[in-house]
């Protein structure tokens, strides 16, 4: 079965990223790949197995104020975050 990839997995021009399926030494890579082709309003929402501090900061480094985050969950094992690209 096959997906339209191109339609955002929740309403609003968000992007489902789940970084639990990615292996590790891929991970920032494709993260800063997808956020890299963000449009204008629209936001990758992440899904990983604990709290990427040190990821946060080298996305504040990169795209500093262009980028909103926002915790939906920051359990252990369960972290939710949208990253939206500011207009």
């Amino acid at each position: 079965m096959s997906h339209d990839r191109s339609t955002p997995a929740v309403p609003g021009r968000t992007y489902l990223f789940d970084a639990r399926g990615v292996d590790r030494r891929f991970r920032h890579a494709a993260i800063f790949g997808a956020l890299h082709t963000l449009l204008p309003g629209e936001s990758m929402r992440f899904c990983n197995d604990h709290d990427p501090v040190p990821l946060l900061n080298e996305i504040e480094d990169i795209f500093g104020e262009r980028v909103n985050v926002v915790y939906h969950r920051r359990a252990v094992g369960d972290v939710v975050i949208d990253f939206k690209l500011r207009s």
